[in-house]
């Protein structure tokens, strides 16, 4: 086993010992499966107090941010997940800059934690910073919308974007194929930065450079969420039933579903939070003590 696959698998025994903190954001307009696919992802239920609004209530809506905090298990590594939801998001008449609360949003988390890196107590440093964003593209309008390119580019330099096609049991296989290099080709049009899956080391197996090259290809993740256990061919399975068969959750050749799970928990999560730290964080941190030498030279200039 090589180096990179070591590191894919999620480093240090230290790490596992203490277990890990991850913060992922959820964004997309209303009605495209956010709160199932999370609950579906996680085998949680994050969402029962959740309120269901009007279409009246929703042309008022402001967009809101939600926390819901989980420890979940995996493999014997204790998981501190918090979800950060955007209710109200795209879902008023004029969405204009409806990216800023969460733009705000991820900006005072690296504040908070500027703030606690500079205080005394540095050792207990709790990480809220945002690691993740799922930004859900809406499968009805064959690639994105302004709305799409105009949140994607207001935040992409400060949160790692995991672009995902929602419902696509909405689509058919040839749709799915056909939409996803279409977006693939607009993302890069408009100069959007999403996350970059790391490369493969050269010396990789053939097996493994095939699996990176499936998982940069499956961009945007289709995905399809159900909390519904539905019986098929003798099994129980968590799937959608239609007149025409049964969607399985977790079946490749239905969705995108368990890759995307995978990356997020099993393969990529210390790259997540490596990027954040290393690349949005960084950029963040430069800017505040750019700022404050800023500060302090204007303050010597008038004395």
């Amino acid at each position: 086993m090589t180096n990179s696959f070591f590191k894919m698998h999620q480093v240090h025994r230290k790490s596992v010992k203490k277990g890990f903190d991850f913060t992922l954001l959820v964004a997309g307009e209303s009605g495209l499966g956010k709160s199932t696919l999370v609950n579906s992802l996680f085998l949680t239920d994050l969402y029962n107090d959740k309120k269901f609004l009007n279409s009246e209530e929703r042309i008022t809506q402001t967009v809101e941010i939600t926390k819901h905090t989980v420890e979940i298990e995996e493999k014997g590594v204790r998981l501190r997940l918090t979800i950060v939801d955007t209710p109200g998001f795209g879902d008023a008449v004029n969405n204009k800059e409806c990216w800023r609360p969460v733009a705000d949003y991820v900006d005072q988390q690296f504040e908070q934690y500027f703030r606690d890196e500079s205080g005394l107590n540095r050792r207990n440093i709790l990480d809220n910073r945002v690691h993740c964003c799922l930004y859900f593209i809406s499968p009805f309008g064959h690639g994105l919308r302004p709305m799409d390119v105009e949140f994607m580019r207001a935040v992409h330099d400060k949160v790692n974007i995991v672009p995902i096609l929602a419902k696509a049991d909405t689509l058919t296989p040839a749709e799915v194929r056909k939409m996803k290099p279409k977006i693939r080709q607009e993302i890069e049009s408009f100069g959007i930065k999403i996350y970059q899956f790391p490369d493969c080391d050269s010396d990789e197996d053939e097996e493994f450079k095939q699996q990176d090259k499936e998982l940069k290809e499956s961009i945007p993740f289709a995905v399809i969420g159900s909390n519904t256990v539905v019986e098929a061919k003798g099994r129980r399975i968590r799937g959608r039933l239609y007149p025409w068969g049964i969607v399985e959750v977790e079946n490749p050749a239905h969705c995108d579903f368990v890759k995307l799970r995978n990356m997020l928990i099993r393969t990529h999560m210390q790259d997540l939070k490596d990027v954040t730290r290393d690349t949005h964080y960084e950029n963040y941190r430069a800017q505040c003590i750019q700022s404050m030498t800023r500060m302090v030279v204007k303050e010597r200039n008038r004395k």
